[in-house]
């Protein structure tokens, strides 16, 4: 008899427990947080420095709910030209060929490992603007070999076009990210780590 009223009771303790989950998440299952690397992601541009030209040239749009790029007018996180990285929300610095931000994308860059940066500090999120990209500073230029380098230790953390949130951590800017890229290397390739939250509300990586 002890055992039976023992195992009842057992039964409605892990009822009860799972039940309270469900009710702390609004009663939906949580997704899992997604953790991925995209190489070589070509981001062209015309013009710029030394051409006498324009920057011009069409972004590559990214969405990280997809996992990939999109050629999605609305539904876009980021997008890459050359060395700049535009968000789908705020508005544009009146570049040419900036793709119209119907979202509320917003980001900041953030000091620190990659593993490190557990959740989103929400006060820091910022959208792009007349006076410049938010995500602009990923970066250093070095004048002597000519060659752009992902400033180690910068991590940029992402608010998507549709509330969530993603963190991402560039790893390089050459084709199939060389140990030591040179002036004769491919380039305008992005190579990233990114984690993708894809629970509304949820701000913890």
């Amino acid at each position: 008899m002890k055992t039976l009223k023992f195992l009842a009771l057992a039964i409605v303790l892990i009822g009860f427990s799972s039940c309270s989950s469900d009710d702390d998440n609004g009663g939906q299952q949580l997704l899992d947080v997604e953790a991925e690397t995209v190489s070589n992601l070509y981001a062209p541009q015309t013009g710029g420095q030394g051409s006498g030209e324009d920057i011009s040239g069409e972004f590559t749009k990214f969405s990280f709910s997809l996992g990939t790029t999109t050629t999605s007018e609305t539904e876009w996180d980021i997008a890459f030209r050359g060395t700049s990285i535009i968000l789908n929300g705020g508005s544009s610095m009146g570049t040419i060929d900036e793709p119209a931000r119907s979202g509320e994308a917003a980001g900041y860059i953030i000091e620190g490992t990659f593993n490190d940066i557990a959740s989103v500090n929400t006060e820091l999120l910022t959208q792009d603007s007349e006076e410049g990209y938010v995500l602009s500073d990923w970066y250093s230029y070095d004048p002597v070999n000519h060659v752009i380098n992902p400033t180690a230790g910068r991590v940029l953390v992402i608010k998507t076009h549709d509330g969530k949130y993603a963190k991402v951590e560039i790893l390089s800017y050459y084709k199939d990210a060389p140990d030591s890229p040179s002036m004769e290397s491919e380039y305008r390739y992005y190579t990233f780590n990114y984690v993708y939250q894809p629970n509304e509300g949820e701000i913890t990586f």
